[in-house]
């Protein structure tokens, strides 16, 4: 399942802030870029009533996999775990999340990806 609309980050000046903006927590095999959300970047995109609400964006680099079929099988793991295991209180945090995957070889190791995901998540502060 995709992370709902009201979720998803867009839009170039949004990672303009996100890079200049953020706190950077550094794992295993991704990184997080966590800043505090700027609501007025995503007016021109009519996201008024939510956006001050947790966001996030899932890069992975053509150079994690060539296939996107596997670059799409990755983001929805961590797509699916989020859902499963943030709860509607935490979703009231203003910040924005940017995951980014480094190069590496851990297309079929889930394991490893959720750890290391959870584990940043804990990190950052944005689960308890």
């Amino acid at each position: 399942m995709a992370l709902p609309r009201d979720m998803r980050l867009k839009g170039h000046r949004t990672f303009n802030y996100i890079h200049k903006n953020s706190t950077t927590y550094y794992g295993k095999l991704m990184t997080f870029k966590v800043a505090r959300s700027n609501p007025e970047i995503l007016l021109t995109h009519k996201l008024k009533d939510t956006s001050s609400k947790f966001r996030i964006a899932i890069a992975i680099s053509k150079k994690v996999s060539k296939k996107a079929v596997d670059r799409n099988k990755i983001r929805r793991i961590l797509q699916d775990w989020l859902l499963k295991n943030i709860q509607k209180i935490n979703n009231h945090k203003p910040y924005w999340l940017l995951v980014n995957l480094r190069i590496g070889d851990f297309c079929d190791d889930k394991s490893r990806l959720v750890e290391d995901f959870q584990n940043l998540m804990f990190k950052s502060r944005l689960i308890k």
